[in-house]
């Protein structure tokens, strides 16, 4: 379970085979039913500018945290910095304000600087030519860990495709690419793609195939690209195939963290938050999800994981229960509905990531895109 930023309370002060042999929940044979509701207006939603304050509150919490986990040579730190680094990037694609970009590029660069080759740490598995980062936390006694280092970079790769987009593409950008592309993708494809990459629970997975479909963006070597988008389109087709219809709500999907399994209660609600971050941007990005996709993941989160007041589901069955912490990914369903948006305009769990991706929506729904 992945350690919990500080909440401010807001008005409450290898992936395996899919065998398919799990049939607890069936598969969906027509389309999922849409919700009757209808969108309220965007000018009724909070602005961009409203959550952009909400935001700044935590702006030197930031700073005082995000800081020394930079500078760690341990990459369960740098797990934990992620969190910070989507709110900076995601807060300059909402306002084009350099500042945020700054910050999030001061928070990487940090981390690449306290890369060291993998032959010089004692623990490693590895011992090669890639530079790396040990964990001593967590029990993993020092050695080279994928899902950390993948945690991390699905969100300093998605500053490099701000900079990219936004035209900023200095030197500092092109040092950073070259660094994500070999001491990160090519360094664990290397090592061992069935493994490091191709996971065995869909949100791990999802991780890779963010990186990927990222780097596909910005890459200028056309072989590099077509790995990459080997990686991201494979995972994508496999977290089609784990989509089933919600056993308690029709309109909403359900499914297992589990490659091939269909059996309840499914992917719990906090690392599903991983696959959403990847669904949002593939989306953005003009894959294969469509909007009746979109619509199924909303009702999922407002009907089933969300049903109300201050009740938070922990699975995507609708059991269990959990501290509403959707920051991470759920919460970037707001910028494909507006009715979603509006819901989550009044959520009561709410911190730094939370606020930027909600002014990030605020943006996009505003715009009409």
């Amino acid at each position: 379970m992945t350690t919990r930023r500080a909440l401010l309370m807001l008005g409450a002060a290898s992936l395996v085979a899919a065998c398919g042999h799990d049939k607890d929940v069936p598969a969906m044979m027509t389309p999922l039913p849409t919700s009757p509701t209808s969108p309220p207006p965007p000018a009724k939603l909070k602005s961009v500018a409203e959550w952009t304050s909400v935001f700044e509150q935590s702006w030197d919490y930031l700073d005082q945290n995000g800081t020394p986990l930079s500078r760690s040579t341990d990459s369960w730190d740098h797990y934990n910095l992620s969190y910070s680094v989507d709110s900076c990037v995601t807060m300059f694609r909402a306002t084009d304000e350099g500042r945020y970009l700054d910050r999030a590029l001061q928070f990487v660069e940090n981390v690449v600087a306290s890369a060291v080759p993998s032959r010089s740490l004692p623990h490693s598995s590895f011992h090669d030519r890639y530079l790396g980062w040990p964990s001593s936390k967590e029990g993993e006694g020092g050695d080279e860990v994928p899902l950390y280092e993948s945690y991390f970079w699905r969100y300093g790769t998605a500053l490099l495709v701000a900079m990219h987009d936004g035209r900023v593409q200095s030197d500092r950008y092109r040092r950073l690419l070259e660094f994500a592309e070999v001491q990160v993708f090519e360094k664990w494809y290397s090592r061992d793609a069935s493994r490091a990459i191709y996971r065995d629970r869909t949100h791990m997975a999802s991780h890779w195939a963010l990186i990927a479909l990222n780097l596909a963006q910005v890459t200028t070597d056309a072989a590099r690209k077509a790995r990459y988008l080997e990686v991201a389109t494979t995972i994508d087709k496999r977290l089609h195939r784990q989509l089933r219809r919600n056993p308690v709500e029709p309109t909403a999907y359900f499914w297992s963290d589990i490659w091939g399994s269909a059996k309840r209660p499914g992917q719990d609600v906090s690392h599903g938050n991983g696959v959403m971050a990847y669904v949002v941007e593939a989306r953005a990005r003009g894959g294969a999800w469509t909007d009746g996709d979109m619509s199924a993941f909303c009702s999922l989160l407002t009907r089933v994981i969300w049903p109300g007041g201050t009740t938070y589901r922990g699975y995507v069955d609708g059991s269990g229960s959990d501290n509403g912490w959707l920051a991470d990914g759920f919460v970037k369903l707001g910028r494909y509905d507006a009715a979603t948006q509006m819901r989550l305009d009044g959520y009561q769990v709410v911190n730094d990531q939370f606020a930027a991706n909600m002014a990030l929506n605020a943006r996009i729904l505003r715009s009409g895109r």
